[in-house]
């Protein structure tokens, strides 16, 4: 989804709203949400895998990442969530974040299954 733009900072919250609506509407009926937004819980690498894994072995077939833009997520979208994950107190481009969480999704496997990527 495009990320809205905003020209002015009172407009913020407006911009959010409308992309927030295009979020939801977006999202898949089944699945379990995560939203990356700064007051996530922050999780090792380790911890990050085990959750996916018990997650698993619980049913869930289906992840949906959401990723804000450079303003966030509405808090609208942040309530259609099952869990709020921040990668880091740090900010990164979400274009980047799209990478950065890619692999860990896949370092999270490795440790999983036992590989040798993750150190």
């Amino acid at each position: 989804i495009k990320e809205e733009k905003c020209d002015l900072p009172s407009e913020v919250d407006k911009c959010l709203a409308k992309e927030g609506d295009k979020i939801l509407a977006a999202l898949p009926k089944k699945g379990f949400r995560v939203a990356l937004c700064v007051e996530g819980k922050q999780m090792s690498s380790p911890e990050f895998s085990e959750k996916l894994v018990s997650l698993e072995s619980c049913g869930v077939s289906e992840f949906c990442f959401i990723i804000g833009g450079s303003d966030g997520l509405s808090d609208e979208v942040k309530r259609a969530v099952k869990l709020r994950l921040s990668i880091s107190e740090m900010t990164f481009p979400h274009q980047l974040m799209r990478v950065i969480l890619l692999e860990q999704i896949y370092r999270a496997f490795s440790i999983a299954s036992g590989g040798k990527y993750h150190k």
